[in-house]
């Protein structure tokens, strides 16, 4: 009798708590997607500066990638969103959380963007230049557009991993999915229903992501043999 009871009272909060995660879900996903542009921005810019023939610009980007890769991204959460009001700069949680997961993210992507363009054939760019093409023209009319389509996967797993690592920003009070479920467990107890629910969703956002990447790139080889 005991258990039915438990059940109805599941079932009773169960659109509750939907709403809920709901909310929180828009939430991750907004931040996933607004810190996954600015890791590929900056990532794309560290990869160029890496590839340049200035040495200056090649240790800075290569000290940037140590920095970022090797401190834990929940310590730099920490860092922008408390660590900041020591010497005068409040930053809302959501903005830290984008600001953090974005350059940590910038170290990660442009390693894959570095990688992605040192798969394309040398020949072809020294091709470019025997008919009057700049480094700078050949680099973006003939290896960038090859380059991004090997980095897909990557970039793919990277927003995977992206969206998954977003449940740290509940540390900083960042009202995403694992937050909202934190909240939830706090006020209803219902912990094996609500954290089920949790990984429901990130595993169907996450199988979305996956598949839209796959989309893309098999949009882009047919545009290519087209």
């Amino acid at each position: 009798m005991l258990e039915v009871s438990g059940l109805e009272r599941t079932l009773e909060l169960l659109p509750y708590f939907l709403e809920v995660l709901g909310i929180g879900a828009l939430t991750t996903i907004g931040l996933t997607g607004a810190a996954f542009v600015v890791a590929a921005v900056l990532g794309f810019c560290l990869a160029l500066m890496r590839l340049s023939r200035n040495p200056a610009l090649g240790l800075i980007a290569s000290l940037y990638l140590e920095v970022f890769r090797n401190i834990p991204i929940l310590t730099q959460l920490f860092i922008l969103y408390f660590g900041l009001t020591y010497i005068g700069i409040t930053l809302p949680a959501i903005g830290a959380a984008i600001i953090g997961f974005g350059l940590n993210g910038a170290a990660i992507l442009s390693e894959v963007f570095r990688s992605s363009i040192l798969t394309i054939d040398r020949g072809q760019s020294e091709a470019a230049f025997s008919i009057g093409m700049t480094r700078r023209m050949a680099l973006r009319n003939i290896v960038l557009p090859q380059a991004f389509k090997v980095a897909i996967p990557g970039m793919a797993n990277f927003a995977i991993g992206l969206l998954k690592d977003t449940s740290l920003a509940s540390a900083a009070a960042v009202p995403e999915l694992t937050f909202k479920a934190r909240m939830l467990v706090s006020e209803t107890y219902q912990t094996n229903t609500i954290y089920f629910l949790l990984a429901i969703i990130y595993l169907v956002l996450s199988l979305a992501l996956s598949h839209w990447a796959a989309r893309t790139e098999r949009h882009l080889s047919i545009a290519k043999e087209s």
